[in-house]
């Protein structure tokens, strides 16, 4: 199963828990499955059946950019962060 690494202020619907493991084929069934695990969850990542534009998906240490349909394998690491604005 895939890992995903918990932000420090979400940890509170985990129990406490840094990492947890997850089922699915993409982020949007890894989302899907903590919602399933840890209700609440998925209000923090979703907006209108979609990712937060505030959120962004480390996959392995790659930048997802396909949004719910990022391809996530059996042994993946994802971290949900925040997106960084900016430029000039």
């Amino acid at each position: 199963m895939a890992t995903v690494v918990v932000p420090a202020l979400l940890r509170k619907l985990t129990d406490g828990a840094d990492r947890v493991t997850v089922s699915g084929r993409n982020i949007g069934l890894v989302i899907e499955d903590l919602e399933r695990q840890f209700p609440g969850f998925g209000e923090y990542l979703l907006q209108n059946g979609e990712l937060k534009p505030s959120i962004a998906v480390s996959i392995d240490g790659d930048m997802g950019t396909g949004g719910l349909l990022d391809k996530v394998k059996e042994n993946s690491e994802i971290f949900f962060v925040p997106a960084i604005g900016g430029g000039l």
